[in-house]
């Protein structure tokens, strides 16, 4: 049984981020959307990519480091898997717990999280799954957690990158507000060349170009939106004052898309701005860290220095 956390009408929401991001001066649309069942799976496809280095490189650091982890308070109490993502991470984390009583993945997207529970309760039938199907974005006030065990969250991926600094600051704040006393295992990317991350996040293949356009397909299906796919084209940017890669969606025409009753026009050239990806060096990220309640307690990187995974303790 998957557990949801309000506001369960997830096309109400949508529709209203929708419309407000696209009828603002410059436009853009939150990264959560992109995680519909169809991004979800393209996503995971992307992490298989050669070009796509940051998954294959926390692997090698969480499986380095995973029977550490077994050592901290949590791994004997409960598990909060914050964007319940490859099952592979998750695995190496519950092979090194064998005293884990509690598996809670949070994740926006439904049917992903089912099957993606499902997945650990074969695997690990004497472990408690509680799937909570959430915005990890909002409040974390209602999870169903027991007051009596020990927490530790684990927030892979560099999902962190996606937020701007301020709104990382708030969400890590959330996090301990409703964890008090919880570690935390976070997945950091860091800055690189600029080559390297912009073929992560403009593959050859073509799949992150279908992973982005894929939000455009889900306005149409779901909000009875007009976008044409083929007039829009998958753009990366490296912003160098922000460090981060920017994903953008162009509009290679002038042109008006209906979205329901409401008409949204598109200049040649001009960009959805859908995701950030923010690259952190330890610095970047001790502040963040510091400023939302946390202390970091260890930080373990990879031989090129381009990926890290943080301990942290709430304060």
């Amino acid at each position: 049984m998957t557990k949801h956390v309000p506001p369960v009408d997830q096309v109400t929401e949508f529709r209203s981020d929708i419309l407000a991001g696209l009828q603002a001066p410059r436009k853009t649309i939150s990264s959560k959307w992109l995680y519909d069942d169809v991004g979800s799976h393209l996503f995971e496809a992307i992490t298989e990519l050669d070009s796509y280095y940051p998954t294959r490189t926390e692997l090698g650091l969480l499986e380095k480091e995973a029977r550490n982890f077994g050592r901290l308070p949590g791994a004997r109490g409960a598990m909060v898997e914050l964007g319940s993502g490859s099952s592979r991470k998750t695995n190496l984390l519950l092979d090194a717990f064998p005293d884990l009583s509690v598996y809670m993945p949070v994740d926006i997207s439904a049917n992903h999280l089912k099957d993606a529970a499902e997945r650990v309760r074969r695997a690990y039938p004497s472990l408690a799954v509680i799937p909570v199907a959430a915005d990890f974005t909002q409040p974390l006030g209602k999870l169903p957690l027991l007051p009596e065990l020990p927490v530790l969250v684990f927030f892979p991926g560099s999902t962190i990158g996606n937020f701007e600094k301020a709104d990382a600051i708030v969400l890590l704040r959330s996090v301990q507000e409703a964890m008090p006393g919880a570690t935390m295992i976070v997945g950091v990317d860091r800055p690189k060349e600029e080559h390297i991350l912009l073929e992560a996040y403009d593959d050859p293949a073509g799949v992150t170009a279908a992973f982005n356009l894929n939000l455009l397909q889900r306005i149409n299906r779901d909000l009875a939106g007009t976008f044409d796919l083929e007039r829009f084209a998958h753009r990366a940017v490296w912003n160098a004052p922000e460090s981060r890669i920017e994903m953008h969606l162009e509009s290679l025409a002038d042109q008006s898309v209906q979205i329901g009753e409401a008409v949204v026009s598109f200049q040649e050239g001009e960009t959805i701005h859908t995701e950030n990806s923010h690259k952190y060096d330890e610095t970047a990220f001790s502040e963040i860290a510091n400023r939302s309640g946390w202390r970091i307690l260890d930080e373990h990187r990879d031989a090129k220095s381009w990926f890290s995974v943080y301990v942290l303790q709430a304060v």
